[in-house]
């Protein structure tokens, strides 16, 4: 299993994940500044790229599942359910929708600090957690400015 993953203090990760918190930010803040025109299409840009990335932290357990002879269905069905939320959440108006993601990211993280340490990515939870309070708050800012 550490074949498949890379050292968690690993820059490039932490760069990248970083550089993801920028789509998250932006879409708060903007949601609060732009004409009333373009708002509704950062506001609807702010929750398709929160889908995006709820729907990426389920894939990790399919990946986890993929790497067992014998993977537990949990991590198969765990791994579809932010998806289908997200995916809900992004037919909701803006005001609702944005909440919903905030709380499947904070969700998805309880549900990784369970999941990462059986499968040896635990280093991997600072980072993790750091990043969902970061697009947590900026999807609720969001949610609040719409």
């Amino acid at each position: 299993m550490s074949a498949l993953l890379i050292d968690a203090k690993s820059p490039v990760a932490t760069r990248l994940g970083m550089l993801a918190l920028l789509p998250f930010m932006l879409g708060a803040v903007l949601v609060w500044f732009v004409r009333a025109d373009a708002h509704p299409h950062v506001a609807a840009a702010l929750s398709a790229y929160a889908a995006v990335v709820i729907a990426f932290l389920g894939g990790v357990h399919w990946g986890f599942g993929f790497t067992q002879a014998a993977p537990a269905p949990r991590l198969f069905v765990w791994g579809v359910v932010p998806a289908l939320v997200a995916w809900v959440a992004v037919l909701m108006p803006p005001y609702a929708g944005l909440v919903i993601h905030g709380a499947m990211l904070a969700a998805c993280y309880g549900v990784d600090r369970k999941v990462y340490p059986a499968h040896g990515a635990a280093a991997w939870l600072t980072l993790r957690f750091r990043l969902s309070v970061g697009a947590s708050l900026s999807c609720f800012i969001g949610a609040a400015g719409s």
